[in-house]
């Protein structure tokens, strides 16, 4: 069961720069960085318990590729797991 993933409003903006910043480097490029982010958002909404503790209850997915992280406050609440973006 994935838990549901609401972004920050901070992270949801700087996710659509991030991808547009991409797609103008390289066409499709930016659909490579949503597609990643996504992968990495439904492992960690799938299995939040897996990544590493970054600060009391906040776990760290790293993309691959991309050098972008997710952070997820995660207090074992199976209804809530929310989600921040962040450049490396």
């Amino acid at each position: 069961m994935s838990l549901p993933v609401l972004f920050h409003r901070a992270a949801s903006a700087e996710f659509v720069e991030a991808s547009t910043w991409y797609e103008g480097k390289r066409r499709g490029l930016g659909i490579e960085f949503i597609t990643e982010i996504e992968r990495r958002i439904l492992l960690a909404s799938s299995d939040p318990l897996q990544f590493a503790v970054v600060h009391e209850d906040v776990r760290r997915v790293v993309a691959k590729r991309f050098p972008y992280s997710v952070y997820l406050p995660y207090k074992r609440e199976p209804h809530c797991c929310v989600g921040g973006l962040s450049w490396q």
